[in-house]
């Protein structure tokens, strides 16, 4: 992991995308340097001061000219817009059916926990030829999960999801760099991707001390925060249920739709007067302070559990 190479290898299925632009990229500004900067070279030689160069400057007008050095560039611009257009909204889209991990940054380490619960702390292990997709979130201030040789890059800002996916093709271990400056140990601030065979994986989430998955553990902050003594289908107060909530549209008290993703669940739960469901009052109490970014992932994650399901009738 730690040898030197001039290019990272090539570890996952976006890196021979994104390598593959790159290149080109770079061979478009070698042929504009030599068809720019060559001739600039050779006039400024040509043309210097005592040289017995004809300065007589005769008139050779071409509109093949004109309109060639002004249309090629054009379309060789547009051309590689829509490449590159066309790679990042398939490196964008979350594909279904991945495995899913919670990572938060915080000054200076990533946190990491797996569906199942285990956690590890500058480290993330996955299988090979599975796709994972990570949901990250900031404890403190901006930070920038990268990986060289997956050539994926996110921001992770406090109080806001994003998310990361990747398909790792090569078992090995390779670097997770925080990309944006974070603080006076931001260079310390280093962790690792161990990418292993599938049947490897699976052993090593068996191993050291089991613990509940996530779905499991929000269950249990459901109930000891006291969530279902309002959000139960016979609850005495006056909340709505959160059966066939996730992914689903909201009606608000103001008139607008928003749609009951990761963003809303957290927003609700931090600032529950942000968005205030129709038909509904403004009784539910802020948890502001009271749990942590790995606590709100796991009640997150036991309400779209929840969510994916029918709703009771009332």
């Amino acid at each position: 992991m730690d040898k030197f190479r001039l290019f990272p290898a090539q570890a996952s299925t976006s890196a021979h995308e994104v390598d593959t632009l790159f290149l080109v990229l770079t061979l478009i500004s070698l042929f504009f340097i030599a068809v720019i900067f060559l001739p600039i070279l050779f006039f400024c030689i040509k043309y210097r001061r005592g040289s017995p160069a004809d300065r007589s400057n005769p008139s050779n007008d071409s509109n093949i000219v004109e309109f060639g050095w002004t249309t090629l560039p054009t379309l060789m611009g547009l051309a590689i817009f829509t490449w590159g257009a066309l790679d990042y909204f398939r490196i964008e889209r979350r594909p279904a059916n991945a495995i899913e991990v919670q990572v938060v940054g915080k000054q200076w380490m990533w946190k990491v926990q797996h569906a199942q619960g285990k956690r590890e702390i500058n480290a993330l292990h996955i299988p090979v030829d599975r796709i994972v997709a990570l949901t990250l979130i900031s404890q403190d201030v901006i930070h920038s999960f990268f990986v060289p040789a997956f050539r994926v890059k996110q921001d992770v800002v406090p109080g806001k999801y994003t998310s990361q996916w990747f398909k790792p093709t090569l078992p090995g271990e390779y670097h997770i760099f925080c990309s944006q400056y974070c603080g006076t140990q931001h260079a310390q601030m280093i962790g690792r991707v161990v990418v292993m065979q599938p049947r490897a994986y699976e052993n090593w989430l068996k191993t050291g001390e089991q613990t509940e998955s996530i779905v499991r553990a929000g269950e249990r902050l459901f109930h000891e925060r006291g969530c279902s003594g309002c959000h139960a289908l016979n609850s005495q107060f006056h909340a709505p249920l959160l059966q066939g909530l996730y992914r689903n549209p909201v009606p608000l008290a103001d008139g607008t739709v928003v749609t009951a993703d990761d963003q809303y669940l957290r927003d609700s739960i931090l600032q529950p007067a942000k968005q205030i469901s129709a038909g509904y009052e403004n009784i539910m109490p802020s948890f502001t302070g009271h749990l942590s970014e790995e606590e709100i992932m796991e009640l997150i994650a036991y309400v779209k559990a929840i969510g994916k399901q029918e709703p009771e009738s009332q």
